[in-house]
């Protein structure tokens, strides 16, 4: 982890195009970030390919690109500014995508870009199926039944295996892309398919059914000291089958017993915390009968954690950048 005062420039990755139900909020997280790193006396720089937005204002960054959000072009970018970090999580899972592709191409590593906040090795735990099942193994934290596959054929083995329906989830993609239900295998070879072409490590998970279990989240915050909060959490009105990118969210939940949300939100500390999240961290859980299960984590700002900051007045994309940097409560300033 980075000390503070070691960090002077810093890349901030933008999400791209503005769609219906997608991406403003990043431009909402976005903006805190570079306020909050502009505080300090950091240097941004600043990339994202639509100009119709707050954080590609100039106020907001040193520097600024309005360029397409694409591997090679954010390569010449870093090889011109030689920044210090990269901030990967205050864009979506765009700026996560490309944070990832970059350091495999080697860029980070030849230029000497750290990746701030959030370690890559923690954002390959939360975002690569087959990890992240195996890190919630591990503290033993119960998961819907599921395998992780690279094929059609292999979907079609575990949907025989597991029953339908069955939901699939591919690796690495935003707002449920590429993925759904399957009822029939019909269905199943037609969501398995297209999962498999936009993940972009073609790699899908086929998981047991959860359908008509509450939905719930906590959106949750770590430092690299290790200081964990819960910051709130939020109930789907919409159960399981629903995307919560297109259900209605309300906070704080209206329907757990003190009991429920306890055990909610101490799994969902025990997650942060097994991942090494540094910064804020979104946990999805689906509930029935007093018994739960960890549906995924995004490693990064997303949707819900703008509901969060709006509803309860926490700057969560604001000191998500701070941490970013070094900053840990009880040792620097917030």
């Amino acid at each position: 982890m980075p000390k503070a005062e070691d960090v002077k420039k810093v890349l901030v990755i933008g999400s791209g195009p503005i769609q219906i139900g997608q991406a403003a909020e990043f431009d909402f997280s976005g903006s805190q970030a570079c306020r909050a790193l502009r505080e300090e006396g950091v240097e941004v720089v600043l990339v994202n390919s639509n100009p119709a937005t707050i954080m590609t204002d100039f106020e907001m960054a040193d520097v600024i690109y309005i360029e397409p959000l694409l591997a090679d072009v954010i390569a010449k970018i870093v090889e011109k500014e030689r920044p210090d970090g990269i901030l990967a999580g205050l864009g979506g899972q765009t700026a996560l995508n490309l944070t990832a592709e970059l350091a495999e191409l080697g860029v980070l590593s030849k230029n000497d870009v750290k990746v701030l906040g959030t370690p890559l090795e923690a954002i390959y735990d939360a975002e690569d199926r087959e990890r992240f099942k195996q890190a919630m193994e591990r503290i033993n934290e119960p998961i819907p039944r599921g395998v992780t596959v690279t094929s059609v054929a292999e979907a079609e083995e575990v949907a025989t295996e597991l029953g339908l329906p069955v939901i699939i989830r591919p690796s690495y993609t935003l707002g449920g892309t590429g993925g759904g239900i399957a009822r029939t295998l019909d269905e199943l070879r037609g969501i398995v398919s297209y999962g498999l072409q936009i993940s972009r490590i073609h790699q899908v998970l086929v998981v047991e059914s959860v359908l008509g279990w509450k939905e719930i989240e906590y959106e949750v915050m770590r430092d690299a000291n290790d200081t964990c909060i819960t910051i709130c959490n939020m109930e789907n009105l919409d159960a399981m089958g629903v995307h919560t990118g297109e259900s209605i969210v309300v906070t704080p939940t209206q329907t757990l017993t003190d009991e429920e949300h306890q055990m909610l939100r101490s799994a969902s500390l025990r997650i942060i915390r097994a991942l090494r999240v540094e910064g804020g961290c979104n946990v999805q859980l689906a509930l029935k009968d007093g018994s739960y299960r960890v549906i995924e984590v995004n490693p990064r700002v997303s949707r819900s954690s703008a509901l969060a900051s709006k509803a309860t007045g926490y700057p969560i994309a604001r000191v998500a950048a701070k941490i970013a940097i070094g900053l840990q409560s009880g040792r620097d300033k917030e």
